[in-house]
């Protein structure tokens, strides 16, 4: 298939959705409302939405029943990106190609920019109208799900304990450990939920692991075009995991391995699925976080 094709249009459809979703009128110039338009139409792959379309797919289901969904793990995503660029955490003033948040609105609009999409995404996950496409039950576990995969035992875990390790040299299961929370967790939640809408727990166990493997490969991506990618195709600044003292895949094993171990993990993300037409998105998904330049 041609995934550059499903990503440019399934990114077209995501936005549409937003712009749909996101209030549009009498709208307040610097108010919460307009920080969050801001932030969440300012851009980027939209790969978190993409991966909850590209799981219903795999299990055969219309990408539009996944609608509230897709647009809850990206503002779900966004928050943590508003509240990642703050100055108490890593104080950073681009993103996207975009200045950050805090830099056009200030700190405290920010933080509560952040906070008025994650309980937004909540909303969307917890709309009636899923009890009359899904079993209730359903609907309640999938909640449960990512809210455990973006609360303190999922993605701020991983920021408090990525805080904690700068300066510090850390073995390398630590920073697995940091990453399957930070950006993994999230990730998981994305993959699984259509498969837990549904009830497929067949399914649900293939693509828990190759979210899994997906999370790590595409952070040690990351880890490695922050030291050498090109800033303005990325849209933020390079080099600011080095200046911070973070721990990073290349900090810790080199260039030329982690390049190896990000191989090994899209290698073990595609084992997770069968082989066939279904799985083709997904295949084509995690071949491009491991070859992307951005």
């Amino acid at each position: 298939m041609d995934i550059d094709a499903w990503l440019s249009d399934t990114r077209a459809l995501i936005e549409h959705w937003i712009e749909e979703d996101m209030p549009q009128t009498a709208i307040d110039q610097g108010s919460v409302e307009d920080a969050m338009r801001y932030s969440v139409l300012a851009g980027g792959k939209r790969l978190r939405p993409q991966l909850v379309l590209a799981s219903a797919v795999y299990l055969g289901q219309p990408m539009e029943n996944f609608r509230d969904a897709a647009l809850a793990v990206e503002y779900l995503h966004t928050y943590s990106l508003i509240h990642d660029d703050l100055p108490a955490m890593d104080n950073d003033d681009w993103r996207r190609g975009h200045l950050t948040a805090h830099k056009v609105y200030g700190e405290a609009m920010a933080i509560l920019a952040g906070d008025a999409l994650l309980t937004e995404a909540f909303a969307k996950l917890a709309h009636p109208d899923w009890m009359d496409r899904f079993n209730p039950s359903r609907v309640l576990l999938a909640v449960r799900r990512v809210a455990l995969a973006a609360g303190r035992q999922g993605l701020i875990e991983g920021q408090v304990k990525d805080l904690a390790a700068e300066g510090r040299q850390l073995e390398l299961e630590q920073l697995e450990e940091i990453h399957r929370k930070k950006t993994g967790a999230l990730i998981v939640a994305c993959v699984q939920l259509p498969s837990v809408m549904v009830g497929d727990a067949q399914a649900e166990a293939r693509l828990t692991e190759f979210g899994k493997h997906f999370g790590l490969a595409f952070q040690i991506v990351d880890d490695i075009l922050n030291e050498i990618g090109d800033a303005q195709v990325m849209g933020k600044a390079t080099g600011t995991d080095r200046a911070l003292g973070k721990a990073t895949y290349p900090a810790i094993l080199g260039m030329e391995a982690s390049r190896a171990l990000a191989e090994h993990h899209r290698a073990l993300a595609k084992a997770a699925l069968e082989t066939g037409a279904r799985s083709g998105i997904l295949r084509s998904l995690i071949d491009f976080a491991v070859d992307r330049q951005w």
